[in-house]
């Protein structure tokens, strides 16, 4: 049985091939459309997979474990709906009273913006007034994402005792340390102040027109004591010592600082509490219509290429009217008849999916490329193209394969 069975797939795919070699520019046009459908459709998913492995990479680089407690963001109200409670800016007291009691197994960081628009001085090279300098504690590169490219963090002392060192990004190395010496304990002038450099972060590129490689970090109290103003709020981030703790970590956080901000079971809570992960969410988010947008295009395309390739095959029944009636003549069943012809159309299917896949992938890891993402081989959608070719080709081939084996021997003979 299985003899038998392999005999007439060896016989249909060489009839297969014979009758695309005799009508090979027709095949490979239609071969062309079907690829084109599904290089649209796999390379556009292929790229939004890549982007999506990349976004991930970058946000988990950046903490995207974490979660951060900040003063509620302004809102607007109109009419008389509910407002929130008044803006309260975070103190030192409330952000150093959280980051003692919060018992939860997580890094806690305490750190708060000094100024946006810093002028950083090296002998007589100077920045733009650009530069965005934090008051830190000793846990925020941990917390943030940073790495240290060359020196060392801050240590506890230094920031208890108010000390003059600072961190430094490395964009900053390359604008003031332009022959190439070594940064480490020159001395620099961050706003008015002076300030020994034990460290340089490493490159962490930019994000939304905010370069993270321009700042400066300094020690937490001695932002507090050259960069205090009264509207001064300080921002606690936490990081789980576990991923998966991130959602329970949050609830914990809340309890206490709402214990630390004395706000009743009915009050609304006055602070934010914004994770890392939120703005990666709202882009894949947005990527998915993208998805959505792609798959149509290219089931569009498919559909065109179904029209063809039923075209082709129907062309393909006319001008082999005589041959088919020869072989119903020599005893050929029409259920043979009706498996070639089926046959011959999941064979074009195939070949231009295939062709489709190859040059998706490579066109969506080319476009994944300009994002630095990594190469990657979907083999969902690699699969999926595989399976859409075949009912495509099914669809197409198949009232052409039956009009063929309803073709009576004698009347086919007689055909001109």
């Amino acid at each position: 049985m299985k003899t038998q069975f392999f005999l007439l797939l060896r016989e249909n795919l060489r009839i297969s091939v014979r009758s695309i070699r005799s009508n090979l520019l027709r095949t490979v046009l239609t071969i062309l459309i079907i690829a084109i459908g599904i290089t649209a459709l796999v390379g556009i998913l292929t790229a939004i997979d890549s982007i999506k492995s990349s976004l991930n990479a970058q946000f988990t680089n950046m903490g995207a474990n974490t979660f951060s407690i900040t003063n509620r963001q302004m809102r607007i109200h109109i009419g008389k709906r509910k407002r929130p409670p008044r803006l309260k800016e975070i103190t030192f007291r409330d952000a150093e009273r959280f980051s003692r009691e919060f018992n939860f197994p997580a890094r806690v960081s305490v750190f708060t913006m000094a100024s946006y628009v810093a002028t950083v001085k090296y002998e007589n090279l100077k920045t733009n007034p650009n530069i965005q300098v934090l008051g830190v504690d000793d846990s925020y590169i941990f917390v943030s994402g940073y790495d240290i490219k060359s020196g060392r963090n801050f240590t506890t002392n230094e920031i208890l005792m108010n000390s003059n060192v600072v961190l430094i990004g490395s964009e900053l190395e390359k604008n003031l340390f332009k022959q190439k010496e070594n940064p480490i304990d020159k001395m620099i002038t961050v706003g008015s102040g002076r300030y020994r450099v034990i460290g340089v972060l490493k490159e962490k590129g930019s994000s939304f027109g905010m370069s993270g490689d321009k700042r400066c970090l300094l020690p937490m109290n001695n932002v507090r004591q050259y960069f205090s103003r009264p509207d001064m709020s300080y921002t606690i981030s936490v990081m789980p010592l576990k991923s998966t703790d991130l959602e329970l970590a949050v609830s914990e956080a809340e309890a206490l600082f709402r214990k630390i901000r004395k706000l009743n079971l009915q009050e609304e809570s006055n602070f934010e509490i914004s994770k890392s992960d939120n703005l990666v969410n709202m882009l894949f988010d947005n990527i998915k219509y993208v998805t959505v947008a792609a798959t149509i295009i290219g089931v569009i395309t498919l559909f065109g290429a179904a029209i063809g390739l039923m075209n082709i095959m129907l062309v393909q029944v006319s001008e082999r009217t005589r041959e088919i009636g020869t072989r119903k003549a020599m005893g050929a069943k029409s259920k043979i008849i009706k498996q070639q012809f089926l046959f011959e159309a999941i064979l074009i299917g195939q070949i231009g999916g295939i062709l489709g896949i190859i040059l998706g992938i490579l066109a969506g890891n080319a476009v994944s490329s300009f994002t630095d993402g990594a190469f990657i081989i979907p083999w969902v959608w690699i699969i999926g193209g595989v399976v859409l070719c075949f009912f495509v080709s099914v669809a197409s081939g198949l009232i052409p394969a039956i009009k063929a084996s309803k073709l009576d021997p004698i009347e086919a003979l007689r055909y001109e």
